[in-house]
């Protein structure tokens, strides 16, 4: 049977899992319309694809093994380890939005390679969509990115992976996603059965089995593997290990198959090896030369990871300890290829990634497994380039609202943000600015409250470029609690006129936990556990009833982009709190006082 290996890739929405779900429907792959390939909890949650998967499809007695893949630029990592087991992509863009970000991301990833794309201009039903403009966009994207003429000659189909339906052209009249799958057939090169070669396999993902173990994922590039076959493990560092083959498997729709077998060409799953690792190879004999090392780009941000040391520790967690935490990060890192740790510091662990969401995932995970920990705030990596200082710079697409365009321009230029391009797009505008990661730490939030939930903001990473100097970005002062006890009402009434409120009444909280943002840029403790000061007087004000504004609910996202430098992060099973590094209000004012003193020092 031939196979064809293709992934699908897209910015975040564009429609990947839909048409993958549909493509599997249509084929008889899944019976159940419930079924979908973001599995994952918090994937159902937030709506995004955020770890690769492996599924395949049968089509006219041919095996197309597809690997979904996530859009948001955080999770690039995990599209660059699957480009280099495929054999073309399908290219995915919303014919309303065009090409964005990630779209300029994965397109250069995979034209590197020298894959030839399939692109499927989605959501041609939307009241907005423009398909002609989006492939003329499309089009001036391979060309920027320096596509080659067969590359350039790609293939274009239009389709609504919702009502699963594909088309040649729109004027066609369709039913189903017959069209693509064709083209898939006629663009995309059988793998090469090159069976006569020793076995050679390298896994770009791992999995796990309580009963089998560590399972690699990947593809056979030469020969046959059977079960119960003695292989070889080598690493680019040179060792070399010896292990035997448990069990095969393949991947029928979203389930996994058993086989006796494997060959060339087909992407499968391996059981047997407790040493794999992402980018291994594996082969039937140990003087085989070495597979390429799959290349993933480095790290643009870093923070700390401690132990929780607030009042509360202890109270909801069940993972709190420095060797607990330190052991949970060495096994996230044996998956996670686009994560560094550095486990030297005695006090916290130094954690790099690549963005804000790409860290609020993996704590997300933890504390749903029953972690505490707290984090520093997030800190560009700064690299010396011949002498001068760089640092990692995004190029920002922000679509708004006319009337948002001053704010969002005042705020970005304070950023050190450049504006590259402006211009109107139907009924609204489409900037794009080339600005610092430091500059864009901490604006989302203040993106959303600016254009009213309205706009929306993307962002890729373009490389480390000379330091941008001195951000003044934090207008807003912490609303410290000078007192531990349970938040009353009275208190939250004064004070919301303040700033704006991180808690409710009846929570407890801990003197030194930031409850609230002030509105000037100063620091400010309060006391939230004072209570109204009862007389045996009658006041003709006595029963008003206390109106209080909803509190600002702190998430992962929220909390990494709003902290400040001398505040952590606390995070539990069931509460996300802000606090001072320094409780109480005495030893912030020592820590500051022996910070400048260190600086005059030094000067």
């Amino acid at each position: 049977m031939e196979i064809r290996n293709i992934a699908i890739i897209a910015h975040v929405d564009h429609g990947k899992t839909k048409l993958t779900d549909a493509l599997m429907r249509q084929t008889g792959m899944v019976k159940d319309d419930s079924v979908t390939m973001d599995s994952n909890a918090l994937e159902l949650e937030r709506g995004i694809t955020i770890y690769s998967k492996n599924t395949s499809v049968f089509y006219k007695g041919t095996k197309i093994n597809i690997v979904d893949t996530p859009g948001h630029a955080d999770f690039g990592s995990e599209v660059e380890r699957v480009l280099r087991s495929i054999d073309s992509v399908v290219l995915v863009v919303d014919a309303q939005e065009g090409p964005m970000p990630q779209t300029k991301f994965v397109l250069r990833k995979s034209l590197e390679l020298g894959l030839k794309p399939i692109v499927v201009l989605n959501k041609i039903d939307k009241p907005a969509a423009r398909p002609e403009w989006a492939h003329d966009k499309v089009l001036e994207l391979f060309m920027d990115l320096g596509a080659n003429d067969e590359q350039m000659n790609f293939a274009t189909i239009y389709a609504i992976a919702k009502q699963g339906i594909a088309k040649y052209k729109l004027t066609d009249e369709s039913t189903d996603l017959t069209p693509l799958l064709d083209t898939i057939l006629a663009k995309v090169a059988p793998a090469p059965a090159n069976l006569s070669e020793p076995f050679t396999f390298q896994p770009f993902n791992l999995a796990y089995d309580n009963f089998l173990g560590r399972l690699g994922i990947g593809r056979v590039y030469a020969g046959t593997v059977s079960t119960g076959g003695k292989v070889f493990v080598k690493k680019i560092t040179g060792e070399i290990t010896a292990g035997t083959i448990s069990k095969i498997y393949t991947f029928e729709g979203i389930t996994r198959k058993e086989v006796p077998e494997a060959v060339a060409g087909d992407i499968i799953m391996l059981a047997g090896l407790p040493n794999i690792y992402i980018g291994d190879t594996i082969c039937a004999d140990e003087n085989q030369p070495l597979l390429p090392a799959i290349k993933i780009d480095e790290p643009t941000i870093s923070l700390n990871f401690l132990v929780n040391n607030s009042p509360f520790a202890g109270r909801e967690g069940k993972y709190v300890t420095s060797r607990q935490i330190k052991e949970r990060l060495a096994k996230e890192l044996e998956v996670n290829v686009g994560l560094k740790i550095d486990f030297s510091p005695v006090e916290y662990y130094k954690v790099y990634g690549r963005g804000e969401l790409h860290i609020a995932i993996l704590l997300e995970n933890m504390r749903r497994e029953g972690f505490e920990v707290q984090v520093s705030q997030p800190q560009v990596i700064i690299k010396e380039i011949d002498g001068v200082k760089h640092e990692p710079y995004e190029e920002a697409t922000i679509d708004i609202g006319s009337d948002f365009s001053g704010i969002v321009i005042e705020k970005m230029s304070k950023r050190k943000g450049r504006l590259l391009e402006m211009r109107p797009e139907q009924n609204h505008v489409r900037m794009v600015y080339e600005i610092p990661t430091r500059g864009l730490l901490g604006y989302r939030s203040e993106f959303i409250v600016d254009t009213r939930g309205e706009g929306i903001l993307t962002s890729e990473f373009v490389g480390f470029k000379p330091h941008a100097g001195d951000i003044e970005k934090r207008d807003s002062g912490s609303m410290v609690s000078g007192e531990t006890g349970k938040v009353l009402s009275y208190s939250l009434a004064n004070l919301q006129n303040r700033g704006v409120l991180f808690v409710e009444p009846n929570v407890d909280v801990y003197e030194g936990q930031v409850i609230g943002s002030t509105a000037k840029g100063m620091d400010m403790t309060v006391n939230p556990i004072k209570g109204k000061h009862l007389t045996n007087t009658r006041s003709s004000n006595s029963d008003i009833a206390i109106q209080l504004v909803p509190p600002m609910v702190i998430t992962l996202e929220l909390g990494l982009e709003t902290m400040a430098e001398d505040e952590y992060l606390e995070i539990t099973p069931k509460s996300i709190r802000l606090r001072k590094q320094y409780l109480t209000e005495n030893d912030r004012i020592h820590a500051v006082r022996a910070a400048n003193k260190k600086m005059e020092i030094v000067e």
